[in-house]
């Protein structure tokens, strides 16, 4: 299982939110490219890049970042506004590997199903972001997790799976930038339900405790963000871990 480094950004700085708050706000004092170029040499493939200001405006701002950050060798999986085909073009043609697609998926399921037909499967990562809604049922977080969908996400998944989806990533949003620990039980549950997709495990991780724990979940990765920038996840452990894999 891999370790992606996380880079948020907000307004060209680095920053961590706290259960996607934007009130709620820690800004650090790297250079995203430095930073980028930092995890590169401690062994990362991938970089999880996300464009905050573009997830609360509903189109990529953060494009030139992306292309700075994808120049340093990593491949680049990007994330935050993209709302059209135009969008998630642009980002792949500035560098980016990989888009990350969550609102557009929960609302018009049929328009992601028609991106994977067109870009094929290992240009998208769906995004299924998830609240417990008072029911208790899981329920998709969209618009910069700054609303709720009432839609099904067992039933998007099984529709995205069915059309060739292969990439997914899902953050519980109340474990997202607050330190207390992945939600072992979800990924354990996304990983057995739909075994073919390779699960991006996001949101939690504090140290490699609880890397190791998602491993036995079955994902695929883990995205890790305040840990590896606070250092209770070490930098060697990317390294450590692309070995394994």
């Amino acid at each position: 299982m891999r370790i992606i480094p996380a880079i948020d950004l907000r307004g060209g700085r680095v920053v961590r939110l706290r259960q996607g708050d934007f009130a709620r706000v820690r800004e650090f004092d790297h250079d995203p490219t430095a930073l980028a170029e930092r995890y590169v040499n401690a062994g990362a493939e991938w970089i999880h890049v996300v464009d905050l200001d573009g997830a609360r405006a509903g189109t990529p701002l953060q494009t030139e970042a992306v292309a700075r950050i994808a120049r340093t060798g990593a491949r680049v999986q990007a994330g935050g506004g993209a709302r059209t085909l135009a969008d998630v073009e642009w980002l792949l043609a500035v560098g980016a590997s990989r888009v990350v697609v969550g609102s557009v998926a929960v609302r018009e399921p049929a328009t992601f199903v028609a991106w994977l037909d067109a870009l094929g499967a290992d240009r998208l990562c769906l995004a299924i972001d998830l609240r417990v809604a008072p029911d208790g049922a899981w329920r998709p977080a969209i618009d910069a997790w700054q609303s709720s969908s009432d839609a099904d996400a067992h039933a998007l998944i099984d529709r995205f799976a069915a059309a060739g989806l292969r990439h997914a990533l899902s953050t519980n949003v109340a474990r997202d930038g607050m330190r207390e620990g992945p939600s072992l039980e979800l990924y354990r549950e996304l990983a057995s339900r739909w075994p073919a997709l390779e699960w991006i495990a996001s949101g939690g991780v504090r140290d490699y405790a609880d890397v190791a724990a998602l491993r036995d979940t079955g994902v695929a990765a883990c995205v890790a963000g305040s840990a590896l920038l606070d250092g209770t996840l070490a930098l060697e452990e990317i390294a450590r871990c692309s070995r394994a894999a």
